[in-house]
């Protein structure tokens, strides 16, 4: 008996440090469950060892009493193990699978979802690029570089600013053990300027100590920490740094059930962790913060939307009729008044090149909506932009898509095997041969915007684009030359912007000067330098 109570006192020892100094293993609400079940059904077998008679253990057989007690619990494990799992198998609830992302909408407007952006709002540095930037700023520090490094980046809005935010983390133990009351603060990088890189040490006059992250240890490690604080036995994902609009640090951690047996995970909530203090505050869906930009964890949405394509007829589906899959993977985007989703596009299955629409899901609410739209898949539109500057060896960046001119574009940079950015490219979504490059992001606009009015004629008759035109005087007009394209920029009477368009659009705009009747259209749009896609002199034509 004694030595049955010991073993079982070890058991506890034993479980006591898998929970304190491994990794920790969330299993939702069967975590603990299980772990207890295990260890009383690891009791009922050392019992039941060390109580058999002398005769039993002769004849190595348990007693009668121990064998209903070994075979009860077996079948207890048998019960809440193996049937849930058997019944969690996709052939068996196939129809379960494919409505977890929930009713999907069709879109007719993008501009409902993404609304049309100014050049300076577009985003051009990418995580790879924030954390080559982070780490120079931290390089500069000789003193911090030593003592930590730059965990994962996340992008989220700040006041109404696109920025790359990533916490500062311990190396080690011993740089834990020396810091143990956290490390010096965070990196921000804006997302739409590269220059604009911050070392976040102090909020509000005081200094800032990432106490509890991932890289810490025993109590101060950010997933144990929850654990320990009540949530042992609730599913839990996604341990995302964020800042709100003040700068204050946390750890913004996804609550989720499981819908279909042991499968099928479905947010429910979040968790906001002080990274600083360890307060944690519990949220649903409908109440969480604004400045919490994802509640819907991108594997969560990828597995419900590849779920929603495949099961579309069922699991016995072998001729693939109908079948859709997301290409490659899903960007976080942006709309108007906060609204933020993850977009993918959507390709039949076994046509990766095209797609046949893409699906925007709200990263809070998980409301989604399928644009019927054939068009070019992400890998295509990148290989198009890559294309356009072949010679230069540059790779595109995974793109971004936006509203340009009402036309529905990837935007992405293309950058040198150093991973700096050297020129832009946008690409027609619809059409990935309509590609503009540039040094700048007016450039890569003005190019974009004089292939896709020659273009689009042919290629869309009921084109999207808003055009607008004007007859006025000129009242300003001068020239400049950019990789050896002439661009001329003028002002017209009455008209509170800035015209521009190059040599190739118009023979007449070399020889327009102020004074002359011209006639112009053009795409509206949100800057305030506008690129013309039509241009007529009309004193010149007089003269003729």
């Amino acid at each position: 008996m004694k030595k049955t109570i010991l073993i079982f006192i070890l058991l506890l020892i034993g479980f006591f440090l898998f929970y304190n100094i491994l990794p920790v293993i969330n299993y939702g609400f069967v975590g603990l469950p299980l772990l207890l079940l295990f260890l009383i059904f690891l009791a009922i077998i050392i019992f039941s060892k060390v109580e058999v008679t002398a005769k039993a253990r002769k004849l190595n057989v348990f007693s009668r009493t121990n064998k209903i007690l070994f075979f009860l619990s077996f079948g207890l494990m048998l019960y809440l193990l193996v049937v849930p799992l058997l019944t969690s198998l996709p052939m068996f609830r196939s129809s379960a699978y494919q409505k977890l992302i929930g009713k999907v909408e069709n879109g007719d407007d993008l501009k409902n979802h993404i609304a049309p952006i100014s050049l300076d709002k577009i985003r051009v540095v990418d995580e790879e690029l924030a954390m080559l930037l982070g780490e120079k700023i931290i390089g500069s520090q000789p003193s911090l570089g030593s003592q930590a490094e730059i965990g994962e980046f996340t992008i989220q809005k700040v006041n109404d600013e696109l920025y790359w935010v990533a916490p500062l983390l311990h190396t080690g133990f011993f740089k834990w053990y020396n810091n143990s009351e956290g490390t010096p603060g965070y990196v921000m990088v804006s997302a739409t300027n590269e220059r604009d890189v911050k070392l976040i040490q102090n909020v509000n006059g005081k200094p800032l100590k990432i106490k509890y992250q991932p890289s810490a240890y025993f109590g101060s490690r950010i997933d144990r920490h929850v654990y320990f604080n009540g949530y042992a036995t609730t599913g839990l994902e996604d341990f995302n740094f964020e800042i709100d609009d003040a700068g204050n640090p946390y750890w913004i951690v996804t609550k989720y059930k499981k819908t279909i047996g042991f499968a099928g995970n479905d947010a429910t909530g979040v968790l906001t962790v002080d990274a600083q203090t360890g307060e944690i505050k519990e949220y649903n869906i409908d109440n969480t913060p604004l400045w919490v930009d994802r509640i819907q964890p991108i594997s969560f949405v990828e597995e419900q939307l590849n779920d929603w394509g495949e099961y579309v007829h069922g699991y016995w589906n072998f001729s693939n009729e109908n079948k859709l899959q997301t290409t490659e993977g899903l960007t976080l985007v942006y709309g108007e008044n906060h609204k933020s989703y993850w977009y993918t596009g959507l390709s039949s299955v076994g046509k990766e090149e095209s797609t046949v629409g893409f699906v925007l899901v709200d990263t809070r609410t998980k409301e989604t909506t399928y644009y019927k739209q054939s068009g070019a898949t992400e890998y295509a539109a990148q290989s198009s932009a890559e294309g356009k500057v072949q010679e230069k060896g540059y790779h595109a960046s995974l793109p971004i898509p936006y509203v340009i001119n009402n036309i529905p574009t990837y935007v992405m940079t293309l950058k040198d095997d150093g991973g700096l950015v050297k020129m832009f490219a946008m690409v027609s979504i619809s059409d990935y041969t309509i590609v503009g490059v540039g040094n700048t992001m007016r450039e890569t606009l003005m190019a974009y915007k004089n292939v896709y009015n020659m273009a689009d004629n042919g290629i869309n008759p009921e084109s999207i684009t808003s055009k607008k035109s004007i007859k006025s005087v000129v009242t300003r007009i001068s020239s400049d030359v950019k990789n050896g394209n002439s661009f001329y920029y003028f002002t017209v009477k009455d008209y509170p912007n800035i015209f521009v368009g190059s040599s190739q659009l118009s023979n007449e705009l070399p020889v327009t000067v102020v004074g002359d009747s011209i006639a112009i259209s053009f795409d509206v749009d949100l800057e305030e330098v506008i690129d013309v896609s039509s241009f007529e002199n009309k004193n010149i034509g007089k003269k003729k």
